[in-house]
Order: C-alpha cells, then sequence, then structure tokens
C-alpha cells in the first residue's frame, strides 16, 4: 500500500473524518510505501491546516524509523521519471507528488493507496478511503 498525503494526514490527525478507518488501514497493512516528496507535502499540508509544526515533524519522524513503511528518496531518475509521466497526462490536474507515487505504484505493482485523492483512480489504482 502507498501512503498518500492525504491518507497520513488523516491517520496522524484526530480530527479528519477518515482518522479511524485510516488507522485501521495503516495497521492491517503490513507492507507499506512512501516518499520523499510525500513527506514534504506532509508537512506543508499540515503547516497550511494550522497543525503544530512539531507534532508533524515528530510524526514524519517516527514515519522514517517504523519498520513496515519503506521511504523511497526520490533521485534524478525517479524525478525526471514523474516529469515524463506529468508530460504525458496534459488533461490531468495531478501534483508532481502525484506523478511520483505512481511512477512507484508501478515500478513495484501496488495497486492500493492510503488516500483520498481521486486522482490514484484516474490513473488506474484504488484509494482506500
Amino acid at each position: 500500500m502507498l501512503l498518500d498525503t492525504s491518507g497520513l494526514f488523516a491517520y496522524h490527525h484526530q480530527d479528519e473524518s477518515a482518522h479511524e478507518e485510516a488507522k485501521t488501514l495503516f495497521r492491517a497493512e503490513p507492507r507499506k510505501l512512501t516518499h520523499s516528496y510525500v513527506l514534504s507535502e506532509l508537512v506543508t499540508l499540515a503547516y497550511a491546516r494550522g497543525v503544530p509544526r512539531a507534532s508533524t515533524v515528530g510524526f514524519v519522524t517516527e514515519l522514517l524509523g517504523h519498520p513496515e513503511v519503506e521511504t523511497v528518496w526520490v533521485d534524478e531518475r525517479l524525478h525526471r521519471d514523474a516529469m515524463t509521466l506529468l508530460l504525458a497526462r496534459p488533461d490531468k490536474s495531478y501534483s508532481l507528488c502525484d506523478a511520483m507515487s505512481f511512477v512507484l505504484m508501478k515500478e513495484r505493482g501496488i495497486t492500493d493507496a492510503l488516500t483520498t485523492d481521486h486522482h490514484f483512480e484516474q490513473e488506474g489504482f484504488r484509494g482506500l478511503l
């Protein structure tokens, strides 16, 4: 399961409507993948929604050490692959972070994402929230 920004935000913040469902899904899936662009976007999203920075940074730090979460650090090749996908989808409003998730999911054979983002379904994946 890919851990997307919106899914991680729902998991971490109790006031989100999908919080309990996100917790259940996170705990049930032993294979979890995320990437550095998601973590960056999560910090930005939380700050924009008024969540204390220390809480979010602490959560991201915990994720980095979580034994069931693999974090991919985006390198030049992955970044270029995501940019290529964006250029190939001019009719979509995907973010670079979305495109990176799609590239990794395709490479790893992952079909499910802990997300509320409908873009995942547009690209043929299954959003779980």
